[in-house]
């Protein structure tokens, strides 16, 4: 059974970091791309940073390049979201997301599987 937990969410101050882990767990993803989404309230859920298993290519939302970077370690089957320079607006429930099935990358219905969130919360 295929299971991603998410930890590191929390309580930050505006202009301070959190990392973020997913570790995966029932199968590899070494060859599997994988990334994180987010969800304010009364939004949909969107991208935020990609990693391919093949390439190790990394794609990642206009809102957050150069303040967040997006890591995994294949002998952990676990991937990371270091994010930096936060703000308010980053608030949100944070979702890892591995495998894509067909489509693109950016859109949460082409992922084949999701953790349970961990809740990031920055205070102005």
């Amino acid at each position: 059974q295929v299971q991603l937990v998410e930890s590191g969410g929390g309580l930050v101050q505006a202009g301070g970091s959190l990392r973020l882990s997913c570790a995966a767990s029932g199968r590899t993803f070494r060859n599997d791309a994988m990334g994180w989404f987010r969800q304010a309230p009364g939004k949909e859920r969107e991208f935020i940073a990609g990693v391919r298993g093949s390439s190790g290519r990394t794609d990642f939302t206009d809102s957050v390049k150069g303040r967040f970077t997006i890591s995994r370690d294949n002998a952990k089957n676990t991937v990371y979201l270091q994010m930096n320079s936060l703000k308010p607006e980053d608030t949100a429930i944070y979702y890892c997301a591995a495998t894509l099935r067909s489509g693109s990358l950016y859109l949460a219905g082409s992922w084949a599987y999701w953790g349970q969130g961990t809740q990031v919360t920055v205070s102005s």
